[in-house]
């Protein structure tokens, strides 16, 4: 068809295709192995390199599907950033009193900073009574109880249940009182081989002294030996 048309228009102009047009074969050689449309092929070099810049430039830009997953994949980040943050802040504040009384002591507790004078806390259980006493560094008492002050008279106080219940009552005194933001560290303190030394020492162990226990620096007994002395007293002997 082309062959046909170019042939029909030398023969009708003969002087228009000798001076501008080219042979048909070098016409024909010159797009066998093209693919671009001759009837848009570039007409000079300088054009012909400006389209194939545009079309580089048009293959380097990214497509309209791929801006919009890239902008779904920033929001979703950014989603899951805010919640990363959300939980941390929720986890901060659900800390317990406990965990940061725990961190504030093992800080406390490096080499030459645990220099505050720790207070004193006595726990005298002998047969017929537990008594407990906290006292400043300096020996001044802030709290005495014993058995008594709890509601059990006379031969009711000596036991492991009354002792058990007095120690449980004073670890809810030094909170209730504030104390455990004055005091650096704890003296323990123990008197006598009563009932009321272990049920203390199961208390402190326990649920009702997780306050106390990192308080707890030193441990003492004070529990009094006789060497030589004054002649006893009979042991007594029933029936």
């Amino acid at each position: 068809m082309r062959a046909r048309l170019l042939n029909t228009v030398e023969h009708t102009m003969p002087w228009l295709s000798r001076s501008s047009r080219q042979p048909l074969s070098q016409i024909e050689a010159r797009f066998q192995f093209s693919t671009v449309s001759p009837s848009y092929a570039p007409l000079n070099s300088v054009r012909d390199s400006a389209v194939r810049r545009q079309r580089e430039t048009d293959a380097l830009k990214p497509s309209q599907s791929t801006t919009e997953s890239s902008k779904s994949d920033s929001s979703v980040d950014g989603i899951l950033r805010l919640m990363a943050v959300k939980k941390q802040t929720v986890g901060q504040k659900a800390g317990t009193y406990a965990d940061g009384l725990r961190v504030r002591q093992e800080e406390s507790y490096q080499a030459y900073n645990n220099r505050a004078p720790p207070y004193n806390l006595h726990v005298y259980a002998h047969k017929h009574n537990t008594i407990i006493t906290l006292t400043r560094p300096n020996g001044n008492p802030i709290m005495s109880l014993g058995c008594g002050n709890i509601g059990f008279r006379k031969s009711h106080r000596s036991g492991y249940d009354p002792a058990y219940q007095l120690s449980s009552h004073v670890f809810a005194q030094i909170q209730e009182r504030g104390l455990l933001h004055e005091i650096k560290g704890i003296t323990l303190v123990l008197k006598g081989f009563g009932m009321g030394r272990d049920a203390f020492i199961k208390v402190l162990l326990g649920n009702e002294g997780r306050n106390v226990r990192p308080l707890v620096t030193r441990v003492t007994d004070n529990t009094t030996i006789k060497f030589g002395g004054t002649r006893s007293r009979h042991v007594r002997r029933l029936g």
